[in-house]
């Protein structure tokens, strides 16, 4: 394999920093709890509804 193919292929699987930002924010806009979501879904959406999920939690313990 030629050293131009292999980056090829990690670019289509990182993300650049606008299109990360792009789904976390569609992530908590379109926020659904845990047991609605689908595994499937990119794990970037996934990590950021957990991270809301944390918030919730230490919201609802600080009250």
């Amino acid at each position: 394999m030629e050293s131009s193919t292999i980056l090829l292929e990690v670019a289509e699987t990182e993300l650049d920093f606008i299109e990360e930002m792009r789904l976390r924010t569609w992530a908590r806009v379109n926020y659904v709890p845990g047991e609605e979501r689908d595994d499937e879904w990119h794990p970037v959406i996934l990590d950021e509804m957990a991270l809301k999920d944390g918030e919730a939690g230490e919201q609802e313990a600080a009250d």
